[in-house]
C-alpha cells in the first residue's frame, strides 16, 4: 500500500489501522460472509472513500489484516538462533496452526473468495501463501546447508508438502495442533 494516494492527500495510517483492526475483529466475531463493508467502515469510524482509497475490496482488506496477523504468529525463522532446522519448522508450524486456530474461518472464506475472483487469487497467492512458501523452503534449504536434511531432497517441493498438508487439513476443518507440527517435521526429517 502505497503512503500517498496518486494525486491526493497523504493516507492517513491511523484510518488504515482502524480499518484493518474493524475488520479483522468483525469478521472473527460474526463471520466473514456476516459482515458488511458499511459495519467495517461504522466500527473504524471513516468514511465509504477512506477504505475504497485503499483497498478495492473487502478482502482485500481482510487478506491485508490477516496477513498482519499472521506476521505476529508466524515471523521468519531467525538462523542465528542455535536451534536444529527440525525444531525451527516443528516451532514455526506450531506458531502457525496457533495463528490458523484463530483465523482458519476468515482464510476459508478468502480461499473461497479467491476461487471466484480471479485478481484477488493471485493476490492471495501472492501475498500471502508465497511468502509462508518462501520461509519453509528457506528453512529447509538451511538445514541442508547445515547438513541436516539431504542435499538430494527438493526444498520447492518438500514445502509444497508442508503446506499441503496443513491446507488441506483446515480447509476440512480438521484439528491444527502441536501433534500435526510434529507428525509434519518428522515426515521432512527423516
Amino acid at each position: 500500500m502505497s503512503e500517498k494516494k496518486a494525486g491526493g492527500r497523504p493516507i492517513n495510517a491511523q484510518a488504515s489501522t482502524a480499518l484493518k483492526a474493524a475488520a479483522l475483529h468483525l469478521v472473527r466475531e460474526y463471520g466473514y460472509e456476516n459482515v458488511s463493508i458499511a459495519a467495517i467502515i461504522k466500527e473504524a469510524g471513516v468514511a465509504r472513500q477512506t477504505l475504497y482509497n485503499r483497498w478495492s475490496t473487502k478482502a482485500d482488506l481482510v487478506l491485508e489484516a490477516v496477513f498482519e496477523a499472521t506476521n505476529t504468529y508466524a515471523a521468519q525463522p531467525r538462523w542465528d538462533d542455535a536451534k536444529d532446522c527440525r525444531t525451527l519448522l516443528e516451532e514455526f508450524l506450531v506458531k502457525i496452526f496457533e495463528h490458523l486456530n484463530i483465523d482458519g474461518d476468515t482464510l476459508r472464506a478468502l480461499v473461497a473468495s479467491a476461487q471466484r475472483d480471479a485478481a484477488f487469487q493471485a493476490s492471495f497467492y501472492t501475498r500471502f501463501v508465497l511468502p509462508r512458501e518462501e520461509m519453509i523452503t528457506s528453512l529447509l534449504r538451511h538445514a541442508q546447508e547445515r547438513g541436516e536434511l539431504s542435499s538430494g531432497r527438493d526444498a520447492v517441493m518438500m514445502s509444497a508438502l508442508v503446506h499441503g498438508a496443513f491446507w488441506y487439513r483446515l480447509l476440512n476443518r480438521n484439528p491444527l495442533d502441536a501433534k500435526l507440527a510434529k507428525d509434519i517435521t518428522s515426515e521432512i526429517f527423516v
